[in-house]
């Protein structure tokens, strides 16, 4: 069996990453997000191993000083890790796995596993951008100002992903997203394991 491909997407705050990889697992086989640990608590609807894996903060910084994460970030008062051990299950089972993350976490997992594939989302515009954070209609002016720099600041990184997807038009970044999947999946790398008796009977 052919292992599956970890693939890192990154988007700045607008760019519709969320609503585009929802879809793109919805109509995708063997194909599914990445389960982080996480140290807050459940929100309504969330289950546990699905959304993510919810654990106390004593287990969270044991498994971090034990190595146990392949990255790892705080975010206000909470932890966020992804476990080495089920992201390395999951591969290995020939499930692909989508890694939402930001600019500085894609740097350290490309370091860690240069075998995974970067695809960083791009809004059509700064104008686009900015009624997309607008419309939202739950932040204030000034939020709006800190998420449109932070946007810029995460766009400027662009050059250090393998694809880039413009979310213009919904559909078609979505068939760019699925054809980079597909496309991966039909390397020789990935796809011989697959062909093994049908080339060994072509070649003998």
């Amino acid at each position: 069996m052919s292992k599956g491909t970890l693939f890192i997407i990154s988007a700045p705050s607008g760019a519709g990453k969320t609503s585009l990889v929802q879809a793109l697992i919805e109509m995708t086989d063997s194909l599914q997000i990445s389960v982080s640990h996480t140290t807050r608590q459940p929100r309504q609807g969330e289950e546990h191993g699905v959304n993510y894996f919810f654990v106390a903060q004593d287990e969270f910084m044991q498994m971090l000083n034990s190595h146990l994460f392949l990255e790892h970030a705080q975010i206000y008062d909470n932890y966020y890790g992804t476990s080495q051990k089920w992201l390395t299950e999951q591969l290995n089972a020939g499930i692909d796995i989508i890694l939402e993350i930001d600019w500085q976490g894609a740097q350290q997992i490309r370091r860690l596993k240069p075998d995974s594939v970067s695809i960083f989302i791009l809004p059509p515009s700064r104008t686009a951008l900015e009624e997309r954070l607008h419309n939202r209609g739950k932040d204030s002016e000034a939020v709006i100002a800190q998420r449109l720099q932070g946007a810029m600041n995460e766009i400027s990184h662009y050059v250090e992903f393998d694809y880039l997807v413009v979310n213009d038009d919904f559909s078609q970044a979505l068939k760019d997203l699925q054809t980079i999947i597909y496309s991966q999946r039909l390397t020789q790398i990935a796809h011989a394991p697959k062909l093994e008796e049908m080339l060994e009977e072509l070649l003998n």
